[in-house]
């Protein structure tokens, strides 16, 4: 041993004694942070930012898989129904289901919106909601069963009464899971939400397949729907176990509320915007042009539908996360947008170009006429992904006062426009309308992104190699096909017809917005495959 290692320490040194070794009874416990309550974790949305284009991608993913096994699902299901039930069974539903459909837009009270859009949240403001939203269902519940008598009167079938009295027993049903739906959502579980629209739309198929089987007749219809709904109820329930609080004076939900009431007011603006042109058309001309106008409409907004309806669910849950970060805002609508609209832009192209051949495969020679309104109907379409986009901006922001305002100053142009097309027809109606949608677009942007991160500028370079792409290859096709001998030939084999020139727009738009985007187009693809997977 060194002789070093035998000098005294400091303390030794001026004669003090070394300290004693600390006894365990000497040193504190370890602090435990406290456990989190697990109903509290349904509110934050902090971890969500982790992997939000992720989440977002495979959202995306599971809605539309989840669509596309519901329409599935009910096409079957309608063909079964067909050889069990009548057209008067499917008739008296649909005359109760115009009542309450138009009453079902204020359940909700655009409060679920507000959940999913708040940027913080906690237990006692959504326990003040449930309970708004629960009464106003059964207060809804009281108007429809009050309106019973009247819709009876009215159509002259006295079965509506009791059929009326029974779909407004559903109201209550629905709203005891409109804020666990919306927890949902802003926890962005999109799997879990599209199996609970599978699951309950299944229950309720084989519920109402079995009744009709035992000859209930339109009861049928209505143990589908009440099945279903309460099916819906309990799987929202167990995918969101929390339990609801009495409601709180101060609990600070009054900018909910009138977020809610903004977004509800624009939709029922929007709900007459939407239905006049029906309304006029069949009050004008009758039935006959009406049903041409109709189906040709509800025809071309179906696949959009379907496409637009997945990424705005998860769109709008995403942004709102993100509105504090102004530029991840802008970056990720632009993101969602070009890709809505890489989607959207050829199919519009294919609907007017193969106007005559889709119309004839789907509904048939006798509805040849509809053609012609597809057509110009999907002039329209060319913004229409866009403008539903607006709605994010507003929605995600928390600025649906704002629109409110577009809807009051775009709905009644409209409606005018509805009105100056009548005296010209069903045409004279989709020509105006047509035209309107494209002037409101500028003005449309221009509103949406005042006060934003983004500019008209930057959305429009977005976008337009995908519109310039679509209207090349969709001009490119009209004229190969306009010589007579080829044009007579595609006329006597319409399914054929409709896939070449689909895959002659596909090859053309690929092949130009390949070269525009400086071959982006499959870099962007492996991408949203890649996060899929």
């Amino acid at each position: 041993m060194r002789s070093s290692d035998l000098r005294p320490g400091p303390a030794e040194a001026v004669g003090i004694a070394s300290p004693e070794p600390p006894t365990p009874a000497d040193i504190p416990a370890p602090v435990t942070p406290p456990t989190p309550d697990p109903q509290s974790l349904l509110f934050r949305t902090d971890h969500l930012h982790d992997d939000l284009k992720g989440r977002s991608v495979r959202g995306g993913a599971a809605t539309l898989g989840g669509q596309a096994a519901n329409f599935v699902l009910k096409l079957g299901s309608t063909a079964v129904l067909a050889r069990l039930l009548t057209p008067a069974d499917y008739g008296l539903i649909a005359m109760v289901t115009a009542v309450t459909g138009f009453v079902e837009m204020f359940k909700d009270a655009g409060l679920s919106m507000a959940t999913v859009q708040r940027a913080e949240i906690n237990h006692r403001q959504v326990s003040t909601l449930f309970w708004f939203n629960l009464g106003l269902s059964f207060l809804l519940m009281l108007v429809v069963m009050a309106l019973a008598p009247g819709v009876a009167w009215f159509y002259g079938e006295p079965q509506l009464l009791w059929i009326t009295v029974a779909l407004g027993t559903m109201f209550p049903l629905g709203g005891l899971t409109i804020q666990h739906g919306a927890l949902l959502r802003r926890q962005m579980r999109f799997g879990a939400i599209a199996s609970i629209d599978l699951a309950s739309n299944a229950v309720g198929i084989a519920a109402g397949i079995t009744a009709a089987a035992f000859g209930a007749r339109y009861w049928a219809l209505v143990t589908m729907m009440a099945a279903s709904g309460l099916t819906g109820v309990i799987l929202t329930c167990l995918a969101c176990p929390w339990l609801p609080g009495l409601p709180v004076r101060g609990s600070g939900v009054r900018p909910m509320l009138a977020f809610g009431g903004n977004l509800t007011g624009f939709n029922f603006i929007n709900y007459w915007a939407r239905n006049a042109d029906n309304m006029l058309i069949g009050w004008y001309w009758g039935a006959g042009p009406l049903g041409l106008y109709s189906r040709a409409y509800s025809l071309l907004t179906a696949p959009l539908s379907q496409l637009n309806a997945p990424v705005a669910a998860v769109a709008i849950p995403a942004m709102s996360r993100l509105q504090r970060q102004g530029h991840a805002f802008a970056r990720y609508y632009l993101n969602a947008i070009s890709i809505l609209v890489t989607v959207t832009s050829p199919l519009i192209a294919m609907s007017y170009v193969g106007a005559d051949e889709i119309v004839l495969v789907v509904l048939g020679r006798s509805w040849l006429e509809a053609a012609t309104l597809f057509r110009l109907l999907a002039l329209s379409a060319i913004v229409t992904p866009m403008f539903n986009s607006f709605g994010w901006l507003f929605t995600a922001s928390g600025r649906t006062d704002r629109m409110l305002k577009w809807g009051f100053g775009a709905c009644p142009l409209i409606l005018l426009s509805f009105a100056a097309g009548l005296p010209f027809g069903a045409r004279g109606v989709a020509i105006a309308y047509s035209m309107t949608i494209g002037a409101l677009f500028f003005p449309g942007l221009w509103f949406a992104t005042r006060g934003t991160p983004l500019t008209p500028g930057r959305v429009i370079r977005v976008m337009w190699p995908q519109v310039f792409a679509s209207v090349t290859s969709a001009a490119g096709v009209a004229m190969l096909t306009c010589e007579k001998h080829i044009a007579d030939d595609l006329a006597n084999q319409p399914f054929l017809s409709l896939l070449a020139k689909a895959a002659a727009i596909m090859v053309g738009y690929i092949i130009v917005l390949h070269v525009l985007r400086k071959g982006q187009v499959l870099y962007d693809l492996v991408g949203v495959l890649r996060h899929v997977a």
